[in-house]
């Protein structure tokens, strides 16, 4: 019985997780200004990835048929069937890519206005941590610092996804809940940095305290990727997200803090 109830357990903390989120989509109703200065930037760099994404699909096949050399001398239907599963396989891959990067970008250009739905969510929330003086440079600087972090371990992962793809059934079916999964384990420990920065924990201990509450990280960011492949809904679900993970982080913290 014991597998069970810890299996029922782990469900109800991903829910959990997905809740932060919808908290976090709450504060549209009750602080919209502060939420619409944390849509600017993700409108722009939205803007920017979408016009990409159609240039991407828009020469698809081409790409995919120069990434397989290989297949030329092959008869139909391996040929087509392997340019197929090549080109769904690297879909996968850069959707995967554009939504991090995304993140990690969105992040670093609208860095001080998600810091301030992450102050306002911590002084609503009562106990907040200090209030340290940051210029707008090294603000700016931080952020694309962890994004850069982020873009270089979303490079190396997708390579391996992307490999996975390949793999008869197994890379039609788990390698893209491995990267959904993946994916919105790395959306958590980014958009978590605001709180564990300023309560001066280092990038290891904020993996590892998500980590000791992993159902419920994978929920929160699991919940937030999916919308982030909405076309339009990112712009409305970044500032929400800032402020979810901001819930998910005091939440994670203050468990590390009571078990110690």
């Amino acid at each position: 019985m014991r597998p069970v109830h810890t299996s029922v357990s782990a469900a109800r903390r991903f829910f959990r997780g997905v809740g932060f989120l919808a908290q976090g989509l709450r504060l549209w109703a009750t602080s919209p200004k502060i939420m619409l200065l944390g849509a600017i930037p993700a409108l722009i760099v939205g803007a920017v990835y979408l016009a990409l994404f159609v240039f991407f699909t828009s020469n698809l096949p081409g790409i995919a048929t120069w990434m397989t050399p290989f297949a030329s001398v092959w008869d139909d239907p391996f040929r087509t069937a392997t340019r197929i599963i090549a080109g769904v396989a690297l879909a996968g891959i850069t959707v995967l890519v554009m939504v991090l990067t995304f993140a990690a970008i969105t992040l670093a250009l609208g860095d001080p206005f998600y810091e301030r739905i992450w102050r306002s969510v911590e002084q609503r929330e009562g106990n907040p941590p200090p209030d340290t003086e940051e210029t707008l440079w090294r603000s700016v600087c931080r952020g694309a610092g962890n994004g850069i972090r982020m873009i270089l371990a979303t490079a190396l992962i997708a390579v391996a996804l992307f490999a996975g793809g390949f793999v008869p059934v197994v890379g039609q079916t788990v390698v893209p809940v491995i990267g959904w999964l993946t994916g919105g384990w790395f959306l958590t420990v980014e958009l978590a940095g605001f709180a564990f920065d300023a309560r001066q924990f280092s990038l290891r201990e904020r993996r590892r305290m998500l980590g000791a509450n992993r159902a419920s990280a994978l929920g929160f960011g699991a919940a937030t990727y999916l919308l982030f492949l909405i076309p339009g809904a990112a712009v409305i679900v970044m500032p929400a997200a800032v402020a979810g993970a901001t819930l998910l982080s005091r939440s994670v913290i203050g468990d590390a803090q009571h078990h110690r």
